[in-house]
């Protein structure tokens, strides 16, 4: 049996996202190929950190046990486990729980989306203050559906008409969310760019759990 690596996981609300504010499950998984300069769970990342090690079926058995619906699956980058399709399978033969995954975008969905009750992805587009831009997969964004999510960090101006650029470009059929760099930009900022360009279908995204807790406290 597979075993995984879990960084935390706990129960609260979803913070960002279509679900903001609904109750949620978190499983965050240690380890990302990236390190964006505004990384707010960077402690997830450092291989000296000692996490738990957890099956796919005590993790099942963990979600289960909350008797919350909406799973979020988070890192780190989860998609990097070795064996997440294994975990994913078995998370997915579960009608009553929705998956979403929170991905970096430098990892393809293409192996994880042929399940019948497939997770959603919100997949991140990293902006140029993240200093991660390169490592994007563009490839990404032709595997895509309306079940998904594209959410953009932006901490700079620079970055929204990243943001809008790439927006243009690819045209995604789902929802599509510009998120603030907390504490580096005024969300008021984005608000006006997102009048200014007429950007009707795209959504201001605030992090709910960083303004109802601290903002560096972890399991919220």
């Amino acid at each position: 049996m597979a075993e995984y690596s879990v960084a935390e996981k706990f129960t609260s609300i979803n913070g960002e996202g279509r679900l903001a504010g609904r109750p949620a499950v978190f499983i965050r998984f240690k380890g990302c190929n990236l390190s964006c300069s505004y990384c707010d769970t960077k402690w997830a990342n450092d291989s000296s950190l000692v996490c738990e090690k957890m099956t796919e079926e005590e993790i099942y058995s963990y979600i289960k046990s909350t008797g919350i619906r909406a799973v979020t699956l988070t890192g780190g980058e989860p998609l990097l486990q070795k064996d997440i399709y294994t975990l994913l399978k078995l998370l997915c033969s579960d009608d009553f729980l929705r998956v979403e995954i929170e991905t970096n975008g430098s990892v393809s969905i293409k192996p994880f989306r042929d399940f019948k009750n497939r997770p959603s992805f919100t997949l991140d587009y990293k902006c140029p203050s993240s200093s991660m831009e390169r490592y994007m997969l563009e490839e990404n964004y032709s595997l895509i559906d309306e079940s998904d999510t594209i959410k953009f960090v932006c901490g700079s101006r620079k970055d929204l008409e990243r943001a809008k650029a790439v927006i243009e470009k690819y045209k995604p059929p789902c929802a599509v969310y510009l998120s603030p760099v907390f504490g580096k930009i005024d969300p008021a900022e984005i608000v006006d760019f997102l009048i200014e360009n007429k950007l009707n279908s795209v959504n201001l995204q605030l992090q709910l759990h960083k303004f109802i807790w601290d903002p560096h406290k972890r399991g919220v």
